[in-house]
């Protein structure tokens, strides 16, 4: 048996709270993902202003550029949400959480979580796509409906888009929904890790599988997909939790890990994660949406802290290497 990476918290790199001239950046900085450029690092994330008298929220997705040698130097923060929410009965009217871009043939293509509000359950979410000609600070959608929807074996919250290119094709990592379980008289959705690929990141194909085995049960829900190929092998970090009560330490988000050789058949073994929520502070309660980059020579994560992200996200690097 290997041993399990060593990952060194760095610290919370980016606080929403600390914005205070964007009131639809009130609170929380989900979902990092990260887009290198010559003078910086951009780190798109998902926000939300405050909630409505009813208690809703709505989300916006954003970056905010880096230091590339200092994380906690922040150069810019977006001006205005990259992507405007969709009309009234849209995919994405009430929100775009997660984003996941990459750069293709000089162009910056933005795949993007689009939710909706539903009667008997809370939400529906379905994948939508979006073209930058700023540079990947705003994005242009292709249409109204989106790219990567539900299916025969995959009915609803196809959500978490992770893009990635291998081997010359288009990889998108990414959830859907199983079934949604009542817990006292709440529906609580349940999650897999799936995977979609695409020869010219327009039509996709689904995998229509699950890629990562459960290890607390079968209503166990899995979230953000990572993958970084290192050392001649595919490394994915996840997030997973208990289908219920999952709000609260024992039971919330830790980070996963998997890995394979040829993005099909995947092992998982979270003992060599390494990486676990802290004694006290900011992410002392749950750890979530891993995000693992290269930049330096150093391999980096990203992850949201306590309650998904709601005081942003934080920064840990590998001592040694992925193998």
């Amino acid at each position: 048996m290997k041993s399990s990476f060593n990952w060194e918290k760095k610290g919370l790199v980016f606080v929403p709270q600390q914005v205070t001239d964007h009131n639809w950046l009130s609170e929380f900085a989900q979902a990092p993902a990260t887009l290198q450029f010559d003078d910086y690092l951009r780190v798109y994330f998902s926000c939300r202003p405050a909630p409505d008298q009813n208690g809703q929220y709505l989300s916006y997705s954003a970056f905010v550029n880096l230091d590339k040698n200092d994380f906690f130097k922040i150069l810019q923060v977006a001006e205005r949400p990259i992507i405007e929410l969709g009309d009234k009965g849209t995919f994405d009217e009430f929100g775009t959480y997660p984003v996941s871009v990459i750069e293709h043939e000089g162009k910056y293509i933005a795949y993007y979580a689009g939710w909706t509000r539903c009667e008997s359950v809370p939400f529906n979410v379905a994948i939508g796509m979006a073209l930058s000609e700023d540079g990947g600070c705003t994005f242009r959608k292709l249409g109204s409906g989106p790219v990567i929807s539900y299916s025969l074996n995959e009915p609803f919250i196809i959500s978490g888009p992770k893009i990635r290119k291998f081997n010359g094709s288009f990889y998108m990592f990414y959830i859907a929904g199983s079934e949604w379980i009542l817990h006292q008289d709440k529906p609580e959705p349940v999650y897999k890790i799936r995977m979609a690929t695409s020869e010219d990141g327009y039509v996709w194909k689904k995998h229509d599988l699950n890629l990562i085995d459960d290890k607390l049960g079968k209503h166990e829900a899995q979230a953000s997909p990572d993958v970084i190929f290192h050392n001649d092998k595919y490394h994915m970090f996840f997030c997973y939790r208990y289908p219920t009560d999952f709000r609260s330490k024992e039971r919330g988000y830790r980070i996963g890990y998997a890995s394979s050789v040829d993005l099909i058949n995947w092992v998982r073994d979270d003992e060599r994660a390494g990486i676990d929520v802290s004694e006290e502070g900011w992410d002392s309660e749950m750890i979530s949406y891993p995000h693992v980059f290269e930049l330096n020579g150093k391999l980096n994560m990203f992850y949201l802290g306590n309650q998904v992200g709601r005081y942003g996200f934080g920064w840990a690097q590998l001592n040694g290497t992925l193998e």
